[in-house]
């Protein structure tokens, strides 16, 4: 059985207000920039305790992210936050010459990221940010699991961190199943469940369908190790390495675009220190559309059931 335990569904946008938040109670540099989208991105928890600290700037996320290398220049903590494909997209040029060029300490908040933003549709669904985020040189790109995990994800990029950081969370609720006192380092993968014939590698919302995914997997005899990557880059080479070496298969889940992705980065690490079968859930080559969160994620094989039968036939090619 899991030692994971759903504690209630909460967004993870909520987490990472909570985290903002609670950061800029003990750090008066930290200040907030919003894009009309306050509230929906969570940044009102800021916003509603700190208003001589937060900017609300208007739906110009260009400006935002020059303002807020601004803020950086001076000394202070600027954390920005809209729509994940706005802020990793549309102020894709300002992140890389004002923030990632200058190597500025600027908290960058990518919400609504995935297809489980639902009705929005399309144009709303990020499913290209991690790609082009990881490959921004000096860019740290955080992906948590839950709105626990969020509030530790933010907490950590302003407390811990001194270059550009991006954070990537969803809109709807979703799981919460680590807890406050769960260790979270920026860097490092977190096993969140032992196994020996093959190796979940999951990231966001897909950590806890990974989770159910390898309890069904358990029922037909297949023992499934899973970690969570949180921080998809620096991402931890040392856990996929060994989970390569002891499992001899990786299956990698992300509510994202597969190429560029989550799957992208372990396969870079894995072609070079320890190739093997490998198999990738996540969107291949495809928009998105509008329609129901867990419809959408159903669809376009993002669920547990996904998972589970990318991971099967992994383990068959595996016994070849």
């Amino acid at each position: 059985m899991s030692l994971w335990k759903n504690n209630g569904n909460r967004p993870t946008r909520f987490g990472f207000g909570e985290g903002v938040r609670d950061a800029a109670r003990d750090n008066s540099g930290v200040v907030g920039i919003g894009a009309d989208i306050t509230a929906s991105v969570s940044m009102n928890m800021f916003a509603d305790e700190f208003p001589d600290r937060f900017y609300s700037l208007g739906i110009a996320e260009q400006n935002c992210i020059s303002v807020a290398a601004g803020f950086a220049l001076t000394g202070l903590i600027p954390v920005f936050s809209t729509y994940g494909v706005f802020a990793s997209m549309r102020a894709a040029d300002q992140i890389r010459v004002s923030v990632c060029y200058n190597n500025l300490h600027v908290i960058i908040g990518g919400a609504h990221a995935g297809i489980s933003v639902g009705p929005d549709g399309a144009t709303h669904q990020a499913l290209e940010d991690i790609a082009v985020m990881r490959v921004l040189p000096n860019m740290t790109v955080l992906s948590p699991c839950d709105a626990t995990q969020t509030r530790q994800a933010a907490m950590a990029a302003i407390n811990r961190l001194k270059g550009p950081v991006y954070i990537r969370f969803g809109r709807e609720a979703v799981p919460d199943f680590t807890l406050p006192e769960t260790s979270f380092e920026i860097g490092k993968g977190q096993l969140m469940r032992e196994g020996s014939d093959l190796t979940i590698v999951a990231t966001g919302h897909l950590v806890w369908h990974a989770l159910q995914a390898a309890e069904e997997l358990n029922e037909n005899n297949i023992s499934v190790r899973v970690i969570n990557i949180h921080t998809i880059k620096p991402i931890d080479k040392e856990i996929l390495i060994e989970s390569a070496r002891s499992t001899g298969a990786i299956v990698t889940a992300e509510e994202h675009q597969i190429a560029g992705g989550l799957g992208s980065a372990v396969a870079e690490v894995l072609v070079e220190n320890c190739p093997v079968p490998m198999a990738f859930v996540g969107m291949r080559d495809s928009f998105g559309e509008s329609g129901k969160p867990e419809e959408l994620m159903e669809k376009y094989g993002l669920s547990t059931t996904g998972i589970v039968l990318q991971a099967l036939a992994l383990y068959k090619r595996k016994q070849k």
